[in-house]
């Protein structure tokens, strides 16, 4: 079976993590990060949304998102449990089910931007960063579409653009860098009416959700979500109901995904270092291969409307002499008949016409 470019470049990235024999491989980062200072990010109080859907409105607009199948005023679509896609970076879901009589209680579902990606621990070409503002965000020239980044979030949050055969790329939430770095809001938290969503410095959301907390105990469950999980993430959570109940993992634990992943990685021996001369060799083979067989293709293509050209030329011809033919006989079959209704006609004249004695006695009789 041949191999696409971009699983052999996924493969030779793979064993060019490190390059000489004797070294050993190390994950993205086996670092622990505790976040930039400055880092921004985003507080979703659940007790605050009423589940109208405008965020997802808001995200499709400034992202220009393709429309959805359903307008965004459809909250009916509130009855199926979703997950973000390629063409929508946030979804909210409802949730009947909750231990509080204000129930249902709304969710909203993006990327979490983690301080310490576990996408970025996972990609090999770096094509997830993590930046200073708070956003990951996603360099698609340099992706190979191996899509562990999807395999190793724990919030499942990358999706493929798996209905674009040749330019496919990884989707998710930007957390609207391009309008952030411009001073703008994100396009979520500019659209939500309630104030649900609140953008600001992480450390002054972490002292808005503690102050909510505090002042009204009876209202949140006692925890930031995101604070502390896999590392920490810029994306922070209040709830009114325990975070379970609304769809989200608390099993998760708060040690980063890059330092779950360097002790493995780091004991990797740099063997692989020899990788790339031995797949250059198969891509090559295999690239040989492939040249064979579309000229083999090429070839048979060529054969075959050959063939076909052939045959429709044999038909036109036997159709042309058919068609020749009948016209021949329906002129004959004319002729024929216009010669015999002569003849016919030329049978009862003469029958109607007296003869020539019968017209000398009548002369006589007149006489």
């Amino acid at each position: 079976m041949s191999i696409t470019r971009r699983k052999f470049l996924g493969w030779l990235g793979a064993a060019s993590l490190g390059t000489t024999l004797g070294t050993t491989a190390h994950a993205a980062s086996n670092k622990e990060f505790k976040g930039y200072p400055e880092s921004r990010g985003v507080l979703f109080d659940n007790t605050r949304c009423i589940g109208c859907r405008k965020c997802e409105q808001g995200c499709n607009k400034v992202n220009e998102l393709p429309a959805p199948d359903r307008p965004f005023d459809e909250l009916s679509v509130l009855e199926t449990k979703r997950r973000t896609t390629a063409k929508a970076y946030t979804v909210v879901n409802r949730y009947e089910k909750v231990s509080s009589p204000k129930a249902p209680v709304y969710s909203k579902i993006q990327c979490n931007h983690c301080l310490e990606p576990a996408c970025a621990s996972a990609c090999f070409v770096r094509a997830f960063s993590k930046t200073e503002i708070g956003a990951v965000t996603y360099d698609e020239s340099v992706c190979v579409g191996c899509r562990y980044c999807m395999i190793a979030c724990p919030f499942e949050i990358p999706t493929y653009e798996y209905d674009k055969a040749f330019t496919p790329r990884v989707m998710k939430c930007t957390m609207c860098h391009p309008r952030v770095i411009k001073g703008l809001l994100p396009g979520c938290v500019e659209a939500c009416p309630t104030e649900a969503l609140t953008y600001g410095k992480r450390d002054d959301l972490l002292r808005i959700g503690g102050e909510r907390i505090r002042k009204f105990p009876e209202r949140y469950v006692n925890h930031i979500y995101g604070e502390n999980e896999m590392g920490g993430t810029s994306w922070l959570y209040l709830s009114g109901v325990p975070f379970g109940e609304v769809g989200m993992r608390e099993d998760l634990g708060i040690t980063p995904a890059p330092k779950l992943t360097s002790g493995a990685l780091s004991g990797v021996p740099m063997v692989v270092g020899l990788w790339p001369v031995l797949l250059t060799g198969v891509y090559a083979i295999n690239k040989r291969k492939e040249r064979i067989e579309r000229e083999e293709k090429q070839l048979a293509v060529a054969d075959a409307l050959e063939k076909a050209r052939a045959e429709a030329e044999s038909k036109l011809a036997e159709a042309m002499e058919q068609a020749k033919k009948e016209k021949e006989a329906a002129i004959e079959k004319a002729v024929n008949t216009a010669m015999e209704e002569a003849a016919k006609a030329q049978t009862e004249e003469t029958a109607d016409a007296p003869t020539e004695e019968a017209a000398k006695n009548a002369g006589e009789e007149d006489a």
